[in-house]
């Protein structure tokens, strides 16, 4: 019997800089290399895989469990579905950039809060944190999204229900 050992790969620093800048140009626009899924239940997680995407240089070309954008047709639910994101980030062991549940204390400009707008364990937005204040507070925290077009929005202004903060703290390659 063989078994097949998985290592990961070495890991690099995810370029949080990248990521902001790529959700400033494109907060009021679409990159024309992406579909816009405006009128299919919303834009928000493909903007905001296009800016850790921004951040890290490298997919997850893992059918179905990975993370990727190829085309409108040709890409996994991750890259667009605010829970499939979730998951992805949280349990990716291959290539790509890989994250943990973290405390607002934490969170950092690049990371991504998601956010409930009911009393549920399902999330529904996924904005791309642009400022962190010094004092690394909830109302401190600014971010940039798609669907309802934003850039240094204050988080709490979209009153959720439930936030978790995705802190990214690397890229495999």
């Amino acid at each position: 019997m063989v078994y097949l050992i998985r290592t990961p790969g070495p890991v690099r620093p995810y370029d949080r800089d990248k990521a902001v800048q790529y959700a400033h140009k494109w907060a009021y626009a679409r990159n024309p290399a992406y579909y816009d899924f405006e009128k299919l239940g919303g834009d928000c997680t493909n903007f905001a895989s296009q800016c850790i995407y921004a951040g890290s240089g490298i997919m997850n070309y893992t059918p179905v469990y990975g993370w990727y954008y190829i085309s409108s047709y040709s890409r996994t639910a991750s890259w667009t579905g605010v829970n499939h994101l979730y998951n992805f980030l949280t349990n990716n062991e291959g290539p790509g950039p890989f994250a943990e549940v973290t405390d607002v204390s934490d969170a950092e400009p690049g990371d991504i809060a998601q956010i409930s707008f009911s009393d549920s364990s399902h999330f529904h937005h996924s904005p791309v944190i642009v400022k962190v204040s010094d004092n690394k507070s909830i109302d401190g925290i600014l971010v940039a999204a798609h669907t309802f077009d934003t850039d240094y929005y204050r988080l709490l202004d979209f009153e959720p229900v439930h936030i978790r903060f995705l802190h990214i703290i690397g890229v495999r390659t």
